[in-house]
């Protein structure tokens, strides 16, 4: 597709380098064993989309949906990413997503919950060479562990087929404060593990 735009939507063309490979590496940073796609037609099928940038037009593992032409992944990380950008080659003719939507640090949603205040979303564009990016706004997703996308719809399929799903960013290791604490404490004191939890919670949350 010719002629894709600069939007509000945050789209834009990038350039093909060899430095995309090491931009595109966070899927390596994903717990692929919890990670969840609801509404696939195949079961496991939504892990392989998540794979190399070198193999993402490889079109011989894919994740379609089944009853309808929704899909929603829970993708945990390792650690913490500050996520930049995505891009997401779809199926062919009108089995390709049309909107995509992302909630940050909501382990476990199901089509139950999009109904939540959404983090950012995007309406796509046709994309089958992963040429296109989704840029985010990365103040808001600078400390993720947790990413949910949501497609809730294509461009007229009965079904949406997706072959890769990339995500841009850094990451660093997830910081375990107040763990080490309970396994020298002979007596713990409850007002300090109060402290010690609370330290804990809003250090993930920032």
């Amino acid at each position: 597709m010719s002629g894709h735009r600069h939007g509000c939507d945050g789209d834009h063309n990038h350039d093909e380098t060899p430095e995309m490979g090491l931009q595109y590496s966070l899927y390596s940073k994903i717990d692929l064993e919890n990670l969840e796609c609801l509404n696939e037609k195949s079961e496991g099928s939504g892990k392989n989309v998540f794979k190399v940038w070198e193999d993402r037009l490889n079109f011989e593992k894919y994740v379609e949906s089944d009853v309808d032409e929704e899909l929603l992944f829970n993708v945990p990380f390792t650690g913490i990413v500050k996520l930049k950008g995505v891009i997401v080659i779809g199926g062919e003719m009108d089995s390709h997503p049309s909107k995509m939507k992302l909630y940050k640090n909501r382990p476990h949603m199901t089509f139950d919950d999009v109904s939540a205040p959404v983090d950012q979303e995007f309406d796509l564009h046709p994309d089958n060479t992963g040429t296109l990016e989704y840029s985010t706004k990365v103040v808001k997703f600078s400390s993720v562990h947790h990413l949910t996308l949501y497609f809730p719809r294509n461009f007229g399929s009965e079904t949406t087929k997706i072959y890769y799903i990339g995500l841009r960013g850094e990451f660093s290791e997830a910081h375990r404060h107040g763990v080490t604490i309970c396994t020298y404490e002979s007596s713990p004191n409850v007002a300090d593990h109060k402290t010690s939890a609370f330290d804990s919670v809003s250090h993930e949350v920032q």
